[in-house]
């Protein structure tokens, strides 16, 4: 299912609760109350449920965009470290060059053709990608430099695999969901609460009044989509992106 279509859906459902709710509130209600005789606790204590929950909302959507954009950046350094790797065993011998080459072309196409779907569907680096990576690790450390030249530039490779394995393990690391499940159940629990407070209000079966409520109720449930669209950097919502691989070695290209 669309991601947009879980959006309009859900916003439909809250407005939809909401107004039968109201309508059959209004229905049961007594011939002699009066809305406008609310306490004002009441409508202090609303207004204060809808502040905090607010916040709270402005949190977690802050999170889980913080998330993704350090998910990105895992891509970014790692796709960078294999850049590096690439460029500079230029001073190598050709043989050698070329299979450690050859070996970060394996690691780029295995990433960017199965890994990314592996990590999207079943939120797991492949075993594939940490063999090929462990091959760059051989190859650049069991060189013996052959003169000072080469010499000069074997540490700095050493180097830009391990920025290569820490990134893996970062973006390792930020594959599956970033919100933890108590923190759904908080949220979940703080919808139903603020939307259930809206009632203590007395609302009447006025147009303006549904109009309001069920704008109320559809915001809430568009930031909770919104937060649990990015909560998964990989696989829903804008997701991080195996572009950096693609603009990094474009000779890998279709």
């Amino acid at each position: 299912m669309p991601d947009w279509l879980v959006l309009v859906l859900a916003m439909l459902a809250a407005v939809a609760v909401v107004v039968i709710i109201t309508l059959v509130r209004h229905k049961r209600a007594a011939e002699d109350e009066d809305p406008s005789e609310t306490p004002d606790v009441i409508e202090y204590m609303t207004m204060w449920i809808g502040v905090i929950y607010a916040i709270v909302l402005g949190l977690a959507v802050a999170g889980v965009w913080e998330a993704r954009s350090a998910a990105q950046d895992h891509v970014q350094a790692e796709a960078q470290a294999l850049h590096e790797i690439y460029e500079r065993v230029r001073v190598y011998p050709p043989d050698t060059r070329d299979r450690i080459r050859a070996d970060v072309d394996a690691y780029v196409t295995q990433v960017v053709e199965k890994e990314w779907k592996e990590m999207a569907d079943h939120g797991r680096l492949s075993a594939q990608g940490a063999e090929l990576l462990a091959q760059i690790r051989q190859d650049v450390t069991d060189y013996q430099p052959k003169t000072d030249f080469q010499a000069q530039a074997y540490q700095p490779l050493v180097d830009q695999v391990a920025a290569l394995d820490q990134a893996r393990s970062a973006r390792a690391d930020s594959t599956g969901a970033t919100m933890p499940s108590v923190v759904w159940v908080g949220l979940l629990t703080g919808a139903a609460v603020t939307i259930g407070m809206v009632f203590a209000l007395q609302i009447r079966r006025t147009r303006r009044e549904l109009i309001l409520a069920g704008l109320f109720s559809a915001t809430i449930a568009f930031m909770l989509f919104l937060i649990w669209d990015f909560d998964e950097p990989y696989s829903r919502g804008i997701t991080a992106t195996a572009q950096p691989f693609l603009n990094l070695f474009p000779h890998l290209k279709g």
